[in-house]
């Protein structure tokens, strides 16, 4: 709960923005500088900035980002990781999913990879709260809406 001090205090929001933006790769050209320019936002901090939040990941890797202009020209932003769909299409090898989802099989991933998709996606500020076996849960339905079966184990 916030405090009558934090209340009476905050800033009018201008706008909230959201990009998919390659990790590392925010540049003041299009779609960025467009979409910031149009509230006066300062381009070159909010490129610095995020190239420095996601050089852990791999170039070029899609990253979602949620931008709050206030009315002051300032600004703050929350960097998600890729998408469940993104993670799926890597760990299989694919470029896109099943036409017909539960009747063409894409691909298929063991468990682990789940798990490992599960555990990348807690750090989101949307999931830290949840279990674990929740996000699992996701994972596999969001797989099988794709065409992508899910197994214990992959044969080799």
């Amino acid at each position: 709960m916030a405090t009558l001090k934090e209340i009476l205090t905050r800033r009018p929001v201008a706008a909230t923005i959201r990009l998919t933006v390659p990790a590392g790769g925010a540049r003041p050209a299009p779609p960025v500088g467009p979409a910031l320019g149009q509230y006066r936002l300062n381009l070159m901090a909010f490129c610095k900035d995020f190239n420095a939040r996601t050089q852990k990941y791999k170039p070029d890797t899609p990253m979602s980002v949620t931008i709050t202009a206030y009315k002051d020209n300032t600004f703050d932003f929350i960097v998600k990781s890729p998408k469940v769909s993104w993670y799926l299409k890597k760990a299989a090898g694919i470029e896109s999913g099943s036409g017909r989802a539960g009747h063409v099989e894409a691909a298929a991933l063991s468990v682990k990879h789940v798990y490992e998709i599960a555990k990348i996606k807690q750090s989101d500020p949307y999931c830290q709260y949840m279990p674990l076996e929740s996000i699992c849960k996701s994972i596999i339905a969001t797989a099988s809406s794709m065409g992508i079966k899910v197994v214990n184990h992959l044969d080799d």
